[in-house]
């Protein structure tokens, strides 16, 4: 339910600091317990999905075949 800075670091796959600097600048919400920061795992889920989501839809359109140009000229 609730990581520290490392397991979010892994979970998100990003750098510690970077974590660190984002939790310093309120952009992730997280506790601190008077040892370290805990941040509730579930904020991120509908990130995680948005990006899913992103990601399947750049595929889709990266696969999609390039239709031939018709107004193209041969000039022999």
């Amino acid at each position: 339910m609730y990581l520290t800075i490392k397991e979010t670091a892994d979970y998100l796959s990003y750098p510690e600091a970077y974590v660190e600097s984002l939790i310093q600048q309120k952009k992730i919400r997280a506790i601190h317990d008077g040892e370290q920061y805990l941040v509730y795992k579930e904020q991120f889920n509908s990130h995680l999905k948005q990006m899913e989501k992103y990601k399947e839809l750049v595929e889709e359109i990266l696969n999609e075949p390039i239709p031939e140009d018709r107004d193209i000229k041969d000039e022999d």
